[in-house]
């Protein structure tokens, strides 16, 4: 069976196994990815409401070794296997052949680097909302006496690595998979990405900070002035998603002049 440059099966071909239009055969692991995500943060959100105020109020008790330590060395070590097994595996599977995509495959593609946007910014969601939200919450209830506390395990061990990880996936896609963004690099892609990234390394600032300055938790006071600007870095998925807008109208042009 004849195959495409980039090493697909002909539309039809994918149809007819898929039962799938198209130009969105990656929809069935865009819903797998959302469902899991979803099912990891409402597990974790559960965990918080089971165990943060009965094992997570004070470091120096064994139970928080035992609830939240733990779960913070299951994070790390979750963590430390997909990164480099998805950026790997995005890297290593790349399109030598982009020169020769057809116009099909590059429009299906732009669909999947659509859904990755998506996924991104459903993770950036849940750590800034639930989670990071509440951090101000937790501390004004149960002053923090550590840098690890049951919130901060969660939204700052796990919520902000997954989303870097997720926006870095999309980035990577972008420049191995389509020809408008491996040309160049996209400067609304790379601050979509770069901005909320730099939302963890103000966390470090954040928490020194509040080691040596006051350990209240105030929202409106500048030490937390990084958290917002990180924030408004994501108002560039709008840009990410003119530059493919325009490019798939170029695409379904000539598609509709294939004969």
């Amino acid at each position: 069976m004849a195959v495409t440059t980039s090493g697909h099966l002909p539309a039809q071909a994918e149809h007819g196994q898929s039962q799938l239009p198209w130009y969105i055969r990656d929809l069935y692991k865009y819903l797998l990815a959302f469902a899991g995500l979803t099912a990891i943060y409402i597990g974790l959100r559960l965990y918080q409401g089971a165990y943060g105020v009965l094992a997570g109020l004070d470091s120096t008790e064994p139970a928080f070794q035992t609830y939240w330590m733990r779960l913070f060395h299951v994070e790390l070590i979750f963590l430390a296997l997909v990164y480099p097994a998805l950026w790997g595996y995005l890297w290593l599977s790349r399109d030598h052949n982009l020169d020769e995509i057809a116009a099909k495959e590059e429009l299906t593609r732009y669909f999947t680097l659509t859904m990755w946007i998506s996924i991104y910014t459903f993770a950036v969601y849940w750590a800034g909302s639930y989670f990071a939200e509440q951090d101000n919450s937790w501390h004004q209830v149960a002053i923090r006496d550590t840098p690890f506390t049951a919130n901060h395990i969660i939204v700052f061990y796990f919520c902000f690595p997954m989303y870097i990880l997720l926006g870095g996936s999309a980035w990577l896609y972008a420049r191995t998979r389509l020809p408008l963004y491996a040309k160049q690099i996209s400067l609304p892609l790379t601050l979509a990405v770069l901005g909320p990234f730099m939302i963890l390394v103000s966390v470090g600032f954040n928490e020194w900070g509040h080691t040596f300055w006051f350990r209240e938790e105030f929202f409106a006071v500048p030490l937390h002035y990084g958290f917002v600007a990180g924030v408004w870095f994501s108002l560039a998925v709008g840009g990410i998603l003119l530059q493919a807008v325009n490019r798939m109208i170029e695409l379904l042009d000539k598609i509709e002049d294939m004969p």
